[in-house]
């Protein structure tokens, strides 16, 4: 009965569970599964984060939420507090154990700690260009860089 149970319930949306222009989610079997790989290659940029862009619920998500809007990155987030499946499914396909987690161009690039050290030194710039996405930083230039 458990296995009919399963199959008749109806499935939630998960669009509202995620922060993204699609959901990129199937099903395997009777049990509900989150194909990572399909949600980090939806787009350019995917943040794994705590909360949603307009509301984090921790501070790292926060961190990396601000450093991308600084680049004025557009990406598609997922909410990981939201489903466990898509929380541990993201840490199994990357094999790294935190969450924020950031993937340039379907590429695992790191959590906050990587992406403030990209970020301090430019080689955020450098990554998003090889996605061909240019920073909104590189548009300003001080007084001093035009002489």
């Amino acid at each position: 009965m458990i296995a009919i149970k399963n199959i008749i319930t109806p499935s939630i949306n998960l669009l509202s569970r995620t922060n993204s222009v699609t959901n990129g989610c199937f099903f395997r079997g009777i049990a509900q599964k989150v194909d990572i790989d399909k949600l980090v290659k939806n787009n350019k940029v995917v943040l794994f984060m705590k909360g949603v862009p307009e509301e984090p619920r921790c501070g790292f998500s926060n961190a990396v939420v601000q450093i991308l809007r600084m680049h004025n990155v557009k990406y598609d987030a997922h909410d990981v507090l939201k489903d466990d499946s898509i929380r541990n499914g993201v840490k199994e396909y990357s094999n790294w154990p935190t969450i924020p987690q950031v993937f340039i161009n379907g590429e695992f690039v790191g959590g906050c700690d990587i992406m403030l050290q990209m970020h301090q030194s430019g080689d955020l710039i450098k990554e998003l260009e090889k996605a061909g996405i240019k920073s909104a930083l590189l548009d300003e230039s001080t007084p001093e860089d035009k002489k």
